[in-house]
C-alpha cells in the first residue's frame, strides 16, 4: 500500500487586537481563508476579530510533532511569540527534536 506523506504546519495569525492564535493545519491558505471566513469550521476564539493577518508559518512534519509544537508554541509569553515572528529559526533552536523537515 502505497500512502502519501502528509506534511503538517503550524502558523500564527494576528488580530485586530493584536493577540496571536496558534494552529496546526496540512493547508495553511486553505486554514486561513477558514479563519477569514468566520464559517463554522472557523477557530471560536478568532470570530469577529478581524482583520486577520497570516504572520508566520512553518513545516514541521508529522502531525504528532506539530501538536507537540503547538502546544509548545501556545505555552510561550507574547513577547516571546513575538520575538519568534522577527527570528524564525528560534523556533527551531528551541525546539529541535520536533522539526523533521523545515521550511520558512
Amino acid at each position: 500500500m502505497n500512502r502519501k506523506r502528509v506534511t503538517w504546519s503550524l502558523y500564527l495569525i494576528r488580530t485586530n487586537k493584536e493577540s496571536l492564535y496558534t494552529g496546526i493545519t496540512t493547508n495553511v491558505l486553505r486554514r486561513f481563508a477558514e479563519h477569514q471566513g468566520g464559517g463554522v469550521k472557523a477557530a471560536k476564539s478568532l470570530k469577529g476579530k478581524g482583520p486577520l493577518s497570516l504572520e508566520f508559518q512553518i513545516e514541521v512534519g508529522d502531525r504528532s510533532s506539530a501538536l507537540k509544537l503547538e502546544y509548545k508554541v501556545k505555552r510561550l509569553s507574547k513577547n516571546k511569540k513575538e520575538q519568534l515572528l522577527k527570528t524564525p529559526n528560534l523556533l527551531t533552536e528551541m525546539f529541535p527534536d520536533l522539526f523533521t523537515s523545515l521550511s520558512y
